[in-house]
């Protein structure tokens, strides 16, 4: 099984990663601006599922078609893409809509929830992230291989959470801080709409 080291080792590194610039942490800043702190933690808790489902594919080996099939990528990747062009189109319309209460378009807690799974696991290029980086902390010598990749998914998703909820939190109390003016709701929907489509195209293009 894996060490001590070994695990607060991966863990540290996992953190640094996390709190780099990214699609997953800057869809966590604008869902949460937008929307305020419990928004970006339901977005956090479906990106950690979508963690699960690439930590699995990962362990089962299903993530070396991604690497192995261009097809297989592109595909997945374009579904990823057209995904967050709809996200843009939506905050572009947003002014048009009806808001709550506080100046923000309602969401049901599910909606937010799907919205950070379906947006990490369109993106193929984590479970090739984990193909590669999973099994650098692996001990080949040691039993129950799958068992190792599991827990060290695991520990990644810890990581993930504690800094993505941090984000969210730090978002969430800039977003209440401009709820009141709708001017600025406005404005936070356009620069929302402009990222998601920065993102699209940055997977769009994106390569294996």
């Amino acid at each position: 099984m894996l060490s001590l080291e070994t695990v607060s080792a991966f863990f540290i590194t996992s953190v640094v990663l996390a709190m780099a610039p990214g699609p997953d942490n800057m869809f966590v800043l604008t869902q949460a601006a937008l929307r305020g702190r419990f928004a970006g933690v339901l977005v956090t808790l479906g990106l950690a599922t979508g963690l699960l489902l690439h930590t699995a594919a990962v362990s089962l080996g299903v993530a070396a078609l991604f690497q192995a099939s261009s097809v297989a990528f592109t595909v997945l990747k374009l579904i990823g893409a057209a995904y967050l062009v709809y996200l843009a189109w939506q905050a572009f319309q947003a002014g048009a809509a009806q808001v709550d209460g506080q100046g923000r378009q309602p969401l049901s807690r599910w909606q937010l929830y799907r919205r950070g799974i379906i947006m990490n696991v369109t993106n193929p290029k984590v479970s090739i992230f984990f193909l590669a980086f999973l099994p650098q902390f692996v001990n080949p010598e040691s039993n129950g291989l799958t068992t190792q990749l599991l827990l060290l998914g695991a520990v990644f998703i810890v990581a993930t959470l504690v800094v993505f909820g941090g984000l969210a939190l730090a978002a969430g109390s800039f977003g209440n801080w401009l709820s009141g003016s709708e001017r600025a709701q406005k404005i936070m929907h356009r620069i929302a709409g402009v990222v998601f489509i920065g993102l699209a195209i940055k997977l769009a293009t994106t390569q294996r």
